[in-house]
């Protein structure tokens, strides 16, 4: 058998770039997240019964509250969660839709101010098989994006580069949360 014909074999080389990640494997695994037979509270439903400094909260609103993702693909990344356990787009009311879709903006803008990012992502996994951590509780990931953010550190060094604590960041972020 040729080498084309092997292509795409278990470890042989095909036109995929692959990034080995194995200390994600405890997240994975349910490190923090509420999954069949780990007796985890679902912590976007437990997070507003803190205060804001020790829930890393950043805005509380009517509908949905804006916290500090704990694994931040990029310092300031946040969550915009609703406060209802609900797990799917078309369970929120027309008032829960609309207010985290406002956060989502205003936080944008507060992010630009404080930060100066220049890009974002913006994402709402639903449903466990699409990627989401807490598949039962929905949120929106808002991730702040700079030219160069995403550089050698995380492939060569294993070591994802946060120039900026948590708990520093909410910070910053909720004394300008209504300067914009």
């Amino acid at each position: 058998m040729s080498a084309e014909e092997l292509q795409g074999g278990a470890g042989m080389p095909d036109s995929w770039s692959r990034l080995w990640a194995p200390h994600r494997m405890s997240y994975l695994s349910g490190e923090n997240r509420p999954l069949p037979g780990n007796e985890i509270p679902c912590p976007f439903c437990r997070v507003p019964d803190l205060d804001d400094a020790e829930g890393l909260i950043v805005y509380r609103g009517l509908h949905a509250y804006v916290v500090m993702n704990l694994y931040p693909y990029n310092a300031g990344h946040l969550l915009i969660c609703a406060y209802r356990h609900v797990a799917d787009l078309t369970d929120l009311n027309e008032d829960e839709r609309n207010e985290i879709f406002a956060l989502t903006a205003h936080a944008m803008k507060v992010l630009r101010k404080v930060s100066g990012a220049k890009g974002f992502n913006l994402g709402m996994n639903q449903g466990a098989i699409s990627g989401a951590g807490v598949a039962d509780h929905i949120h929106q990931h808002v991730v702040p994006r700079w030219s160069g953010d995403a550089n050698f550190m995380p492939i060569i060094g294993q070591t994802k580069v946060l120039p900026v604590l948590l708990s520093q960041t909410r910070s910053e972020l909720a004394d300008n949360w209504d300067s914009v």
